[in-house]
């Protein structure tokens, strides 16, 4: 009984690589390191996947995008992405699926497609077992953070992040439970009130409206006079001075 075409085919595509690999013939402008170029990759696997009736689709599964700061302090966008990669052949219908992750920085609306190219490139390198000495380069331009740039950042961005924390600010029934919410997102609080001001003060708000409703939720507070207890003299130190004086 024949198996599925798919691994014969994907086995053929690495035989073609084992003899050829694809030479490193570019070089980072920043870091000065060899890397192949996403169409180095693409010109070779176009005519094998061709030849042995093999297709290559991706399906994009996660995707998350950070605002970042550059070393200049230029706005850039981050991109992660998991992507899943289909291979099918046409034979049978065969299919496997493998999974890559990619990543990029870019200043202007490149950052996805930077991200794919990456995510394409290393999902083909690793499956294909195409020779490759090192595999950290992902585009040819590498991009530095502001020293300052590694503040915590939530993954949902920072208006899904406060809408969150303004909800659950809504439902806390003490003031332990309001501590417990800033202890919590202290490092984040933090971040937002130096990156996102606005936002800052809108959880500050939150924290307030709680506060005054919890507030009147205790009830007036009891109008019995405290007991006033009799004055006591205060004890003098060795200089004469009382005591509580030492930590005004």
């Amino acid at each position: 009984m024949k198996g599925p075409r798919i691994y014969k085919a994907i086995n053929a595509v690495m035989a073609e690589f084992a003899r050829v690999g694809i030479n490193k013939a570019h070089t980072n402008a920043q870091e000065q390191y060899q890397y192949r170029s996403i169409d180095d990759v693409l010109n070779r696997m176009a005519p094998l996947l061709v030849k042995y009736r093999l297709c290559v689709l991706p399906r994009v599964l996660e995707r998350i995008a950070v605002e970042r700061r550059g070393a200049r302090d230029e706005l850039l966008v981050g991109v992660a992405l998991r992507v899943a990669f289909d291979l099918i052949s046409t034979v049978d219908d065969s299919r496997h699926t493998v999974e890559a992750y990619g990543e990029a920085l870019d200043g202007g609306d490149k950052a996805t497609s930077k991200a794919m190219s990456s995510a394409y490139k290393l999902a083909m390198l690793q499956t294909f077992c195409i020779p490759v000495a090192g595999i950290k380069d992902a585009d040819a331009d590498t991009f530095k953070l502001r020293k300052d740039d590694h503040e915590a950042r939530p993954v949902q961005g920072w208006e899904q992040w406060a809408s969150e924390v303004t909800d659950v600010i809504a439902i806390c029934e003490s003031e332990q439970a309001l501590t417990r919410v800033q202890d919590t997102n202290r490092a984040l609080l933090k971040a937002i009130s130096r990156e996102r001001s606005e936002i800052y003060q809108t959880i500050g708000d939150a924290f307030s409206r709680r506060r005054a409703a919890l507030v009147a939720l205790e009830g007036p507070a009891s109008t019995k006079p405290p007991t006033k207890k009799p004055n006591r003299p205060r004890r003098a130190d060795k200089t004469g001075a009382p005591n509580d004086a030492l930590h005004a």
